[in-house]
């Protein structure tokens, strides 16, 4: 069975009506103030999801020439990927799949030198039994369920704690199954805890698990590469860098949290253009059931961005800029927002057709806002930004 990707097939023209673009220059400035947080640690890059959305290909090819040599993804085709744009830019970087890899695939792991997260001993000996079969040996990470309660061995409490170190040593037995790291996720490291001193916090006592593993691996003879930090445990906690910290949404200029200082420059800004101007009579309404109603005359423009874009319906009401020849203008939008445009309420604005249209990138809360419509997180407003959406390096 072939499988197909979303508008792999789209033509590149040279110009576009909606668009994301991608400043490299604010990337290269976001990996170099985080790398400072941990100077003397391996620094790993998380480019899964596309590079959440800002072009994986784009960023790592960046990243590569400023030095990195080890990425995050996650999953099996994302990994070829990378190691593909690795293998064109002359350089080695290892690479890291954090989520499930169908055991089947091991000979695709071990040729293309990826490594593959571990989350139970049984997984192990099913990817060794792979292995086996393909004539091939595997690097894994282990993955320690500290507190996430999402992936990984048990290690919630000494006795779990003991037993992790017990499977970890077992894995190591097989011998098609190359152990060379293991890490866990903080589940809480972005949040403020008023009530409760430094000890006492989730993300403290989730590092005092790990590193019960650690140490007691250590006691045994087992040296591991450990990591455990996210982007917002590297700002906060560099004291809990171990071995090496992963950058995620900071790499990409937006702060996890309202709790952690916005110290990066965002990358991706996204465009659109005014294409149709017209007056909407009093009493008349805007699009898909009338949800918008004219009280007196009102001047309407239209977007050719909808949710198909990644512009969802949720964001009725919020303010795009619209950048005339007299300046910028904030413009909300009104009406239901359709698959493929949106209409903007523009009375009394020196707006034209083809004005250029900002949805995020000029105001540093628009992404904020965004995502406070939509009752989600900025991650997922990036994220959910279409591939039928051009990025271009700015």
């Amino acid at each position: 069975m072939i499988p197909y990707y979303m508008y792999s097939n789209l033509p590149k023209l040279p110009e576009h009506k909606v668009w994301a673009e991608i400043d490299t220059e604010a990337l290269l400035y976001n990996y170099k103030v985080l790398c400072a947080f941990s100077p003397h640690v391996r620094h790993i890059c998380a480019v899964k999801a596309d590079a959440y959305g800002h072009v994986a290909e784009l960023c790592v090819a960046v990243l590569l020439r400023a030095g990195c040599d080890f990425f995050a993804v996650a999953c099996i085709e994302e990994a070829l990927a990378v190691r593909d744009v690795c293998d064109r830019e002359g350089k080695y970087a290892d690479i890291l799949i954090l989520g499930y890899t169908c055991c089947s695939q091991a000979a695709i792991l071990s040729e293309n030198n990826i490594i593959q997260t571990v989350v139970s001993e049984d997984y192990a000996r099913a990817l060794q039994a792979a292995a086996v079969e393909h004539d091939c040996s595997v690097k894994v990470h282990v993955a320690l369920d500290t507190g996430m309660n999402r992936l990984g061995l048990c290690a919630r409490n000494p006795a779990e704690c003991l037993e992790a170190m017990d499977s970890i040593g077992r894995i190591m037995e097989l011998e098609n199954i190359r152990v060379e790291g293991m890490f866990t996720h903080f589940a809480r490291a972005d949040e403020e805890y008023e009530d409760a001193i430094e000890n006492e916090s989730h993300t403290k006592q989730q590092f005092d698990r790990f590193d019960a593993v650690r140490k007691g691996l250590s006691a045994r003879g087992i040296r591991l590469f450990c990591h455990a930090c996210n982007s917002a445990a590297s700002v906060r906690f560099p004291q809990f860098a171990m071995d090496g910290v992963r950058f995620g949404i900071m790499l990409y200029g937006v702060s996890p949290s309202e709790h952690v200082d916005h110290i990066t420059r965002p990358v991706m800004s996204l465009h659109t253009l005014v294409t149709h101007i017209h007056a909407l009579l009093p009493g008349e309404t805007v699009g898909y059931g009338g949800s918008f109603v004219a009280e007196e005359e009102r001047l309407i423009a239209t977007l050719p961005i909808g949710y198909a874009d990644g512009f969802s319906r949720a964001y009725s009401g919020f303010c795009v800029t619209v950048q005339t020849d007299l300046g910028n203008f904030k413009a909300p939008v009104v009406g239901r927002v359709c698959m493929d445009q949106c209409m903007i309420d523009v009375t009394g604005l020196p707006v034209r057709a083809e004005d250029r249209v900002t949805v995020f990138g000029i105001d540093p809360l628009d992404l904020v806002n965004l995502a406070k419509m939509a009752d989600t997180i900025e991650y997922e407003v990036l994220c959910r930004i279409s591939a039928r959406v051009p990025r271009i390096e700015k």
